[in-house]
């Protein structure tokens, strides 16, 4: 069992933080595990995206044709990442930015994310991609929700713990929007 996500859109919405929280969480299930961050030359604002790999064995390359799932931010994202969904994987749009954009693909299942409204639910607006994370966890099963949660409380908790109830909230409010 393989499978590939990535995730996509604007430098400083925390996508490579939270790749790198599904990464750990992965590792904490037992599986075998890749991260692959991708940036431009710009801080915030600039395009960024990671590839995260899960794998229950040794993971044979890090190049990803057809992705299992993609988190999509914004439409410059979507635009790059929809295509490269395989036939059956996820696509999660966060319609918060991106509206009622449809891909016009029938094969692949098109979630609509009200991202920012979720992170403020949970507390904190500006957590867009601890949302996205939640649902994406809830939808796919690929990791438990439980280790998602004990890797947030480390990598938060360890720099500001002062802020790791309010990213457990977020991803919990995510949780729930995509187990509905």
């Amino acid at each position: 069992m393989d499978h590939s996500v990535v995730f996509a859109g604007f430098g400083g919405q925390g996508l490579l933080f939270t790749g790198q929280v599904l990464a750990r969480a992965a590792i904490k299930d037992g599986l075998e595990v890749f991260w692959i961050p991708s940036y431009g030359p710009e801080m915030r604002g600039g395009t960024a995206s990671c590839t995260v790999i899960l794998g229950d064995t040794p993971i044979g390359s890090p190049v990803v044709d057809r992705f299992d799932a993609a988190v999509t931010m914004n439409l410059p994202s979507l635009r790059r990442f929809a295509p490269r969904v395989a036939p059956a994987g996820l696509l999660l749009m966060n319609s918060s930015l991106l509206g009622d954009e449809e891909t016009g693909r029938s094969d692949i299942e098109e979630m609509h994310l009200r991202c920012t409204e979720l992170a403020a639910l949970g507390g904190d607006d500006t957590l867009v991609s601890v949302a996205a994370l939640g649902a994406l966890v809830a939808r796919t099963g690929w990791v438990t929700p439980e280790s998602v949660r004990a890797a947030l409380r480390e990598m938060v908790g360890k720099k500001r713990p002062e802020v790791v109830d309010t990213d457990l909230g977020v991803f919990e409010a995510g949780l729930q929007a995509g187990a509905a």
